[in-house]
């Protein structure tokens, strides 16, 4: 732990791929190291965004279907993981057999966990910096691009640092730098990238799923594309949200699979 109250785990790369098929509840393919940085976001130190409460704001009137939309995400963003409710429960289950379908589950605690990028044995301990929407973000992911969710997780793609971030806990900060660049927490949006976004939202209630997707993927191009390794993730995702916010404000964009950064998903 640091003086900021957060922590991370790196992930050290050992082989190229998780070994798979066996139902044994131990990993022999990565190595979890502890160490000191800001990963988690609620109360801690955002590794996305720094803001003043006192900064003027613009605000965008909605319409009403843009307001009811946005009041049913914010009632899911309001959720709060809680691992003794069983919709909780399949939730992370489902997560995991999307992730490992050839692996049987020991248990919602369990070291195993950690092959997916939790920082220890049990991820409901990860979920205070995005809640239960960042669970189903994940699920969300791993359903409807499972391609790409497995290119990510299993880091198949490009020349990778030996120390590489945490696929989950990495899924947990996109979530939480997604509702901040949003604003998802106003009552009216502040920016124009967050009245953009509504737009989307209020023809598809999947619009932050999908752009959850979108990020994630982004994220890794970026990671690559930078060459970075674990000390540099705030730095990747600082600039995520930069290429982010520039495609959302295109004057072409009319919904999210216009983004540029969409043609990066395969399903």
């Amino acid at each position: 732990m640091d003086d900021r109250g957060g922590s991370f785990v790196a992930v050290r790369r050992i082989s190229q791929g998780l070994e798979r098929g066996s139902n044994t509840c131990h990993s022999t393919s990565a190595e979890v190291v502890a160490g000191s940085a800001a990963w988690l976001g609620r109360g801690l130190s955002c590794v996305c965004a720094q803001r003043r409460e006192n900064d003027a704001r613009p605000s965008f009137d909605l319409t009403p279907a843009q307001e009811e939309c946005l009041q049913k995400l914010q009632s899911r963003i309001d959720v709060a993981y809680d691992s003794s409710i069983p919709e909780h429960q399949e939730a992370l289950r489902a997560l995991w057999n999307a992730a490992f379908p050839e692996e049987e589950l020991c248990g919602l605690i369990s070291e195993q966990w950690k092959e997916m990028g939790w920082q220890g044995k049990d991820p409901s301990t990860d979920f205070r910096g995005g809640g239960f929407i960042s669970l189903e973000n994940l699920l969300f992911f791993a359903r409807n691009f499972p391609k790409s969710f497995q290119d990510l997780l299993q880091k198949r793609e490009g020349d990778r640092s030996v120390w590489e971030y945490p696929f989950a806990v990495a899924g947990v900060n996109i979530t939480f730098m997604l509702i901040q660049m949003l604003d998802l927490e106003a009552v009216k949006p502040r920016s124009m990238v967050g009245a953009t976004f509504l737009k989307f939202l209020a023809e598809s209630e999947s619009a932050f799923d999908f752009l959850y997707c979108i990020t994630f993927k982004l994220m890794d191009h970026q990671w690559l594309t930078m060459q970075a390794s674990y000390m540099d993730f705030n730095t990747v995702m600082k600039s995520t949200r930069r290429q982010l916010e520039r495609e959302l404000l295109l004057e072409d964009i009319t919904r999210l699979e216009d983004l540029p950064s969409y043609g990066l998903l395969t399903r």
